[in-house]
């Protein structure tokens, strides 16, 4: 195979970086510490060539990452754009600590990955929490509504920021434009998680991505729906309300110091790939992926999302109308070496990227639809993850309680105690508690119901949850 099989490089100056390295290496004496030998640990090194001393001079000379983030703003139409190698959490870390500060009010989605809470944490905001709508026939999040963000900075008309993710875990989507227009009356920027989404805006049967609609600030995901590196993401900016040197000591603040130039040329890579050749891939991944889901629409009591409002290459199944265990077909399915990104007892998330066509596709369908056949049981209710029906109630800043002196008690004696770390299912990492909440009946009954769902509880200090640690009294 060759190294650059689509002839990407001539757009793609740390792709070209890169390259130049495979094809003219050096003897070098910096780091990484493997010199760039293969026959010490193997090939798990192969192509790891570090930003410093590697795709540019340890002074940054050639400007290669400038110059790459220049055509990644240009894209997606951003006045600035930054690449990570720490993944949409560094980015998200980043974006709360650039548009607001210590003791400050920012409006928060509640379907927030817990990398925000960490990074309110960080900063020292306290969250104004909205919670999106939920579908009652699928029990999944559609988007917060703007109606839900207005009624939030009337009541905290100091809030500095909103802060929402869009589209879901589950790839529904709200109203991003709307949502914008609310955050611009007040005169406030709307920062959006959009780290499911960097195919949006990029094929005309896709939504338009969150800049297009009017967000000041977005994250998203190089390596979720594009085929960059793990750990490859994106933030995008438009300065009007965003200050550009906060946003970029933000950046820096969380990054390595030593970055993968791996992870940043598979990003230049699939920047330059999706302008090039993203309306072709992804038409054939969204046609092949229609096809799968008109197949299994014919399942009775097999819900699957789809229509105006849900990511076409998100491929979504609710299947307690079916009574199937969704564990039973995540479990098929490794074993035929398809494993999906989610799945618990009533909901399955197959994640379908331009890398995907009718080859990939098909024998998804068929796979789904011999488990499906198999496992099938007696309806039952849909009752959709707990998780996003909790109704936090803040008792003091995240900040203040992550730093409290605290302690473990057993769980049922944590009612009524103030949380001091965070508690999610995972996937997708949505918290049910985090710290500074009041930790109430309706939280511990949802993390119990996600955990015989047979999701894994994560972050929590005692990952059994005998105990939960809470501010000290």
């Amino acid at each position: 195979m060759p190294a650059d099989p689509r002839g990407l490089r001539a757009d793609a100056p740390l792709l070209d970086a890169w390259l130049r390295q495979r094809e003219h290496p050096p003897t070098p004496f910096t780091i990484p510490g493997h010199k760039q030998r293969t026959d010490l640990v193997g090939d798990v090194v192969a192509g790891d060539v570090p930003l410093y001393a590697g795709l540019d001079t340890m002074k940054l000379t050639t400007g290669v990452l400038v110059e790459a983030e220049r055509r990644a703003a240009r894209l997606w139409g951003a006045d600035v754009c930054r690449f990570s190698t720490g993944g949409a959490t560094h980015a998200n870390q980043a974006a709360v600590l650039a548009v607001a500060g210590d003791g400050d009010e920012v409006v928060v989605s509640r379907t927030l990955h817990r990398s925000v809470l960490v990074g309110l944490v960080l900063a020292g905001l306290t969250p104004v929490w909205v919670r999106p709508d939920v579908d009652a026939t699928t029990g999944l999040p559609a988007g917060v509504s703007p109606s839900s963000v207005r009624r939030a900075l009337a009541e905290h008309p100091r809030a500095r920021a909103v802060l929402v993710g869009d589209p879901s875990y589950v790839g529904t989507t709200g109203d991003v434009a709307g949502l914008a227009a609310v955050a611009h009356e007040h005169d406030v920027p709307l920062v959006v998680d959009a780290a499911w989404a960097a195919h949006f805006g990029f094929h005309p049967d896709l939504p338009q991505h969150a800049l297009q609609l009017g967000a000041d600030l977005v994250v998203t995901s190089a390596h979720k729906t594009l085929p960059a590196w793990s750990q490859a993401a994106l933030v995008l900016a438009r300065t009007e309300r965003v200050d550009p040197a906060r946003l970029d000591a933000a950046v820096e603040a969380g990054a390595t110091t030593s970055p993968a130039g791996a992870v940043l040329a598979s990003t230049d890579a699939a920047r330059a790939l999706l302008e090039r050749d993203g309306e072709e891939l992804l038409g054939r991944a969204i046609e092949a992926t229609a096809r799968v889901r008109d197949r299994l629409r014919g399942v009775e009591g097999l819900v699957v999302l789809d229509g105006p409002g849900v990511d076409p290459l998100k491929l979504t199944l609710v299947l307690s109308g079916a009574g199937v265990d969704g564990n039973a077909v995540e479990a098929d399915l490794i074993a035929r070496g398809m494993p999906v990104e989610s799945a618990d007892r009533d909901v399955l998330v197959a994640v379908v990227s331009l890398a995907d066509d009718a080859s990939t596709l098909e024998p998804l369908g068929d796979a789904l639809l011999a488990s499906v056949g198999r496992h099938r049981g007696a309806p039952r209710a849909v009752t959709g993850p707990a998780m996003y029906r909790v109704e936090p109630v803040v008792a003091m800043s995240p900040r203040a309680a992550w730093f409290a002196p605290h302690e473990a008690v057993p769980l049922a004696a944590a009612v009524g105690r103030v949380c001091a770390e965070l508690v999610a299912p995972y996937p997708p990492g949505i918290p049910v508690l985090a710290p500074g909440e009041l930790v109430t009946q309706d939280s511990l009954d949802a993390l119990d119901q996600a955990r015989r769902a047979g999701v894994r509880i994560a972050y929590a200090a005692d990952p059994t949850l005998a105990t939960l640690r809470v501010v000290s009294r």
